[in-house]
């Protein structure tokens, strides 16, 4: 389907009746990585639901970034809210995972009152975290603009993974590295750059979320720091928040989110 001048993949499944749930991905992610390793289940949600997931724009069978702009976080929403506007869809609720998660909270001002709810999943660094991480997303688009891939595979080595995948170090590790390699280096750079330029909305904006929201983050790992999940839990005045440690607090998180989108 073409938005605002790009060609994006969706998929959209699920019984018609309650809110339909759009799901959006993580940075460098796509539909296709999301079935391999979903943080969240979406086929047993879509078992009840109506449920879109889609190709972000730069991502998977999805059209490129005409330019680093177009991938940050307030644009990728323009996007979003456009495709439910397409698909006929009135009142929705929305989640993600890390990109996803601050997609879904610039979706939010421009649903208005047809935000049913928020699934914010992983949330990324944001507001004062925020600059450091970007420098970092800049100097590794400038590495795989370079010199490819190779050299953040070899630089994320000694990286701890986050905590609930602790256990299994070297399946992370190498789940990574497939990730990497098996995305075009330009569209992978591409991304990177356009997520230098992107952030949360302004906290005031965000404290105006007034819908129920879920907030499931993991411990261990700075890009996408715990203390980002509370701090919206400070500013937001309806959210619930659970964070994973272990594995098996992670396998948790599908049941969830299909609990709390059965109670919108």
């Amino acid at each position: 389907m073409t938005i605002r001048n790009c060609e994006l993949a969706y998929d959209d499944a699920g019984p018609d009746g309650p809110v339909p749930f759009v799901w959006g991905h993580g940075l460098s992610s796509s539909m296709a990585s999301e079935d391999e390793f979903p943080l969240v289940d979406t086929s047993v949600l879509r078992s009840a639901r109506r449920v879109v997931r889609y190709d972000a724009r730069g991502h998977g069978r999805s059209g490129d970034l005409e330019s680093s702009d177009d991938g940050r976080w307030d644009r990728l929403a323009l996007d979003q809210v456009e495709l439910i506007d397409a698909l006929g869809l009135d009142r929705v609720a929305v989640g993600g995972a890390s990109m996803g998660t601050a997609t879904a909270l610039h979706s939010a001002a421009l649903l208005g009152d047809r935000l049913a709810g928020l699934v914010l999943v992983i949330p990324p660094t944001a507001w004062e975290t925020r600059q450091e991480q970007a420098r970092m997303y800049e100097t590794m688009a400038a590495i795989v603009e370079t010199k490819g891939v190779e050299p953040l595979i070899a630089g994320s080595a000694s990286i701890a993974p986050p905590d609930p995948f602790v256990a299994d170090t070297a399946t992370f590790k190498a789940r990574r590295a497939e990730s990497l390699r098996a995305t075009d280096p330009t569209r992978l750079a591409a991304v990177f750059r356009g997520a230098t330029g992107a952030d949360f909305p302004p906290e005031d904006a965000v404290a105006a979320i007034a819908v129920p929201t879920l907030i499931l983050a993991w411990s261990g790992d700075p890009g996408h720091p715990v203390s980002t999940a509370d701090r919206l839990a400070d500013v937001m005045p309806n959210t619930e928040v659970s964070i994973a440690s272990t594995m098996d607090e992670l396998a948790t998180w599908t049941s969830r989110v299909d609990g709390f989108l059965a109670d919108l």
